[in-house]
Order: structure tokens, then sequence, then C-alpha cells
């Protein structure tokens, strides 16, 4: 039997919350759940409309660069506008990972030039520079990739079903650090959560994520 949804009441003060994670993580189903919940003002990750997703995923060294200013330039948009909301907000992925985790490993792979990793790095100091940082930041920790492919295989978005096991390795990688680069290079407060087994579109795992994230945000 399925336990009862809880009410969760809203921060007494504007939260900006971002949620992190590998893709397939369950970052846009978290978002959902954490706006629903706690009538926060969801910004989604700008994947749907996105003009370049489907080419870079069929020419990675193409597009990448590319790809990369475009989820810049959309993310800093979001930034802008949650700084003009009154109530709290969630962001489906964070800012910062673009940087940190894809450019430099895109890059790695030789994906992106140096030039271009460099350019980029510059816009991304110049565009984040006056922008307000989230309060809070939810990482989602995945460390088995077969669990991200079923995941992202049931989702069924097109662009996506090229994405390869060696690929998330590597991008796992990064996130193993990137909660450590976020206090230390950032200034930001994050909780960390293995999600592997845990479902939090129903029931238990649901109420689970939510009394954790409850938890984060009252701290």
């Amino acid at each position: 039997m399925s336990p009862k949804k809880k009410p969760r009441a809203a921060p007494k003060k504007k939260l900006f919350v971002a949620l992190a994670g590998n893709i397939g993580a369950g970052k846009t189903t978290a978002a959902k759940l954490i706006s629903q919940s706690f009538g926060f003002e969801l910004f989604d990750e700008p994947v749907i409309d996105n003009r370049f997703l489907a080419s870079y995923y069929a020419d990675m060294r193409r597009w990448s660069f590319t790809l990369q200013l475009e989820f810049l330039l959309r993310r800093v948009e979001h930034h802008e506008l949650i700084r003009t909301v009154e109530k709290s907000c969630v962001q489906d992925r964070t800012l910062y990972e673009d940087p940190e985790i894809f450019a430099k490993y895109l890059h790695g792979l030789g994906h992106m030039g140096d030039s271009e990793l460099q350019l980029y790095l510059e816009y991304f100091q110049r565009l984040s520079r006056d922008i307000h940082q989230p309060d809070k930041v939810i990482c989602f920790d995945v460390p088995d990739v077969s669990v991200l492919l079923r995941r992202i295989k049931s989702r069924g978005r097109e662009e996506e079903k090229g994405i390869q096991s060696q690929f998330l390795r590597g991008l796992n990688g990064y996130y193993a650090t990137f909660p450590m680069v976020l206090r230390s290079k950032y200034g930001m407060d994050c909780l960390t959560l293995d999600v592997t087994r845990l479902d939090i579109r129903s029931g238990e795992g649901r109420e689970e994520l939510l009394d954790r994230v409850s938890g984060f945000f009252a701290r």
C-alpha cells in the first residue's frame, strides 16, 4: 500500500534550488516533484526546443562548442528570470555543470579544441559575472551507468538513442567531484543523493526524496 502524500510547507523565504546529475539521473522528474510539492516555479532544462541537440549527438566534434554556447545563453536567461520571480524557483540542471563537466569532458575527448574551450570559458566568465547563484544544489548520483541507460531509453528522446555507456561513465567521473567543486569554488550549499535504487516517481521513493529535500531546504 502506497504511503499517503504528506503536505509540504513552502520555504519561508525565497529559495533558488538547482538540480545536478548525469543524463538520465532523474533531474527532470525531481524538478517537477519539487515544483508541485513545494509550490516552486519550475525552470525546465532547455532541451526540447534546442536547435542544435540532434546535430550534436550526430556529430559531437562539429557541434560541441556550438551546443555549449547555446546552453550557456539559455541557462543565463533562466538565472535572469529567476531573479525577477517572487516565489521560490527550481532549475533542472545547473549552469555550472557546463563549464565544470561537459565543456571540459568534451575537450578531453577531442570534440572541442583548446581555443574553443578557452573561448567558451571566457563567455562563461563574462555572462555569469553578475548572476544570482543558486541557494541550494541537489546533486543526483547514479554510479551504475546501466541504470542511466535504462532511464534514457525509457523516456524515449530520439536524439539520445545513440548515447553509449562509456560516454556516461566518463561524465560520472566528473560528477563524482562536482559537489566538492560547487562548495569550494562557488561556495554553494549541496546535498548529494544516490538515486540508483530510488524510484522517485511514486510511493515510498517519492516520499523519501521529498523528506530529504525538505530537510535540506530547512537547514
